[in-house]
């Protein structure tokens, strides 16, 4: 039987650890005790007492000493970044002030973020004064966005982006939505900007022209003396699918203004032209994309329910081109199996249309 314990005025918790830490009888001893509890009579951290009793020494001695594992060694690139961090890394930590703060400037380089890659350039981004710039012009004083392109030197796509955002913006703020203005703000800080001022550089190209692989050989045309080869002559020689370069710039209007400078057109009644037609050229895009849209709902019939509006449109499935590969066929990406395991075929593209 188990010691019994006395009556007294301990405390239950006292008296429970008397009755743990009291020894067995020989009786109940085993035989071959384990080696590890006759090496130490400490006892374990897992043990009753030590759970407790955690401020006693010697329990927390043993739980300190319990992980015999090693830790692991930093690496050399770990310790250099330990080290750059505690002293040229220190500038970096916060943002002060405004524009970019790049690990180029420790090499005399402002705009690149990686010293390691110094054809990359951190081009600059457009400021909240510039896109408001453009809105303005565009929505308050009704300028055509080719002219606002070639007034500011931002791309026309660029100038539409960003009449739509600052649309959104505006309709939140009427309608209370909660908007990331700090945030935003914050991040313009750390970016190179540009304010579209007359003092700073050309943002960005606005008629690039795209180069066709058409292009890109060397012909030989014979062309009469008596006659003028142009532009449009050079790309019909390419084929008669290339434009000429003319046509595929985004702002034609102001080859046209410079022509008309050239001819001896004052430059006030030369930039008005150059106003007139890229209002008229906007208008007459404007209209053709209302023409192809009533074209296309013409063609659909209309049931209008309660909860929904069904719109049914004749299809032809049999369209499907001479290979069954037709673009606007049903399921022409899969109706047809592809010829790429056939044998004798080249697998590799020999032009880029």
């Amino acid at each position: 039987m188990p010691p019994r314990i006395r009556s007294s005025n301990c405390p239950p918790q006292q008296l429970l650890l008397n009755y743990l830490d009291a020894p067995l009888p020989s009786s109940l001893l085993p035989l071959h005790r384990p080696l590890a509890l006759a090496a130490s009579s400490n006892p374990s951290p897992s043990s009753p007492s030590c759970r407790l009793q955690p401020q006693n020494p010697q329990c927390q001695q043993q739980a300190s000493s319990f992980s015999t594992s090693q830790p692991r060694e930093m690496t050399k690139p770990q310790r250099e970044f330990r080290s750059f961090l505690k002293r040229m890394g220190k500038q970096f930590e916060t943002h002060e002030g405004n524009g970019p703060r790049y690990l180029g400037r420790l090499q005399r380089m402002d705009n690149t973020p990686f010293p390691s890659n110094k054809s990359f350039k951190s081009e600059p981004v457009l400021s909240s004064r510039a896109r408001r710039l453009i809105w303005e012009a565009v929505m308050l004083r009704g300028m055509p966005l080719k002219a606002v392109s070639a007034q500011y030197q931002v791309d026309i796509r660029r100038v539409a982006a960003v009449v739509r955002l600052m649309e959104i913006e505006k309709r939140m703020e009427k309608e209370n939505a909660p908007m990331a203005i700090p945030y935003a703000r914050a991040v313009e800080k750390m970016l190179p900007r540009a304010n579209l001022e007359s003092s700073e550089e050309p943002f960005e190209p606005i008629n690039d022209v795209h180069v066709h692989s058409f292009t890109m050989q060397q012909l030989f045309v014979p062309v009469s003396e008596s006659r003028e080869f142009t532009r449009k002559d050079a790309a019909k020689a390419f084929g008669d699918h290339i434009l000429p370069p003319d046509h595929k710039m985004r702002i034609p209007e102001l080859v046209e203004m410079e022509k008309d400078i050239l001819n001896g057109v004052p430059q006030m009644q030369a930039e008005k032209q150059f106003l007139e037609r890229t209002a008229e050229s906007e208008r007459r895009f404007a209209e053709s994309q209302k023409y192809v849209a009533a074209k296309k709902d013409a063609k659909k019939s209309k049931v209008d329910t309660e909860r929904f509006e069904f719109r049914i449109e004749n299809f032809n499935s049999e369209a499907v081109g001479k290979k069954g590969r037709a673009r606007n066929a049903v399921g022409w990406r899969y109706g047809v199996p592809f010829n790429d395991r056939q044998k004798g075929l080249y697998k590799i593209p020999t032009s880029v249309g």
